[in-house]
């Protein structure tokens, strides 16, 4: 047997426990949830990531929602402080300020809680990630926080099955949802199935009432649903002079509302979104910015 040197034989180790490091899946890096107050949750390889700016507006531009925000602000409130609460459901007409109320709810709480009281921390988490979520709710438990979890546009499509696991993560399963954690999610969608999913399941069920209710119990997991509807034109021009008050731009009234009114008509509609599109080409025309 040839001899081996003890230099070569470390040598040879080395390369090997390389080689198997390359093998290896990567280490995924522990998430500190005292550095920041917003996160995204990232599935693979399950970490949440700090968001150091949130994208959001302050809590009174949101108008023409007042009746809806009142009651989420309520909610949130109760669960921060330890109290029941809901998970909620936002839903109906695009561009009227469902994810901005969530993400401003937040930043109000956080705003108004006393010297020494932890912050509340609202994290996102993707549509395609759901069937994910008991994953998450593992890592929550365990926090010394209480979170919101935050699912905008939240849909199911035919023959999509994640439903199901949202439906354990929000009220079923042995453990049923962390004490620490609430779910808010928006959607279009009352029942966040498509209609057509809905009566297919009716018209080829033996028994058509089982599974209907089967599907529609997904949204009976959520305690509050918030409707918001399309807004009237003095809603819309609420919500610009809002915005233009704010931003210090320089504009006349009857400009203002002649300039709005044509924008509208244009675009065919009216919501908070597009008061918001609107606001910033006049930012823009008037070469004057935004404030943060």
């Amino acid at each position: 047997m040839p001899d081996i040197s003890a230099d070569l034989l470390a040598e040879k180790i080395d390369l090997l426990i390389k080689a198997v490091e390359r093998l290896a899946p990567p280490s995924v890096p522990r998430t500190d949830l005292a550095s920041a107050d917003c996160f995204v949750w990232e599935a693979d390889p399950g970490y949440l990531e700090p968001v150091g700016k949130v994208n959001r507006v302050d809590i009174g531009l949101i108008r023409g929602v007042d009746h809806v925000r009142d009651i989420l602000l309520d909610n949130t409130e109760r669960f921060t402080a330890g109290l029941p609460a809901n998970n909620a459901l936002l839903w109906g007409a695009r561009g009227m300020g469902k994810s901005s109320l969530v993400k401003a709810v937040h930043a109000s709480i956080n705003a108004a809680r006393k010297p020494g009281e932890p912050p509340l921390k609202l994290i996102e988490i993707h549509r395609e990630d759901i069937d994910t979520l008991p994953a998450l709710m593992t890592i929550l438990k365990k926090a010394p926080f209480r979170f919101i979890l935050f699912c905008d546009d939240l849909s199911f499509d035919h023959d999509d099955t994640s439903y199901k696991s949202l439906k354990a993560a929000l009220e079923g399963g042995v453990e049923g949802r962390p004490a620490n954690v609430i779910f808010y999610a928006t959607s279009n969608r009352r029942h966040l199935l498509p209609r057509d999913m809905i009566d297919n399941e009716r018209s080829t069920a033996i028994n058509p009432s089982e599974a209907v209710e089967e599907k529609v119990s997904l949204s009976d997991r959520f305690g509050l649903w918030l409707g918001f509807h399309k807004c009237s034109q003095d809603e819309y021009l609420e919500m610009i002079r809002g915005y233009v008050d704010h931003h210090k731009l320089a504009i006349g009234a009857e400009e203002l509302r002649a300039s709005a009114l044509e924008w509208a008509t244009t675009r065919g509609s009216r919501s908070g979104r597009v008061a918001w599109q609107f606001v910033q080409d006049l930012a823009g025309r008037l070469g004057q910015r935004l404030e943060d």
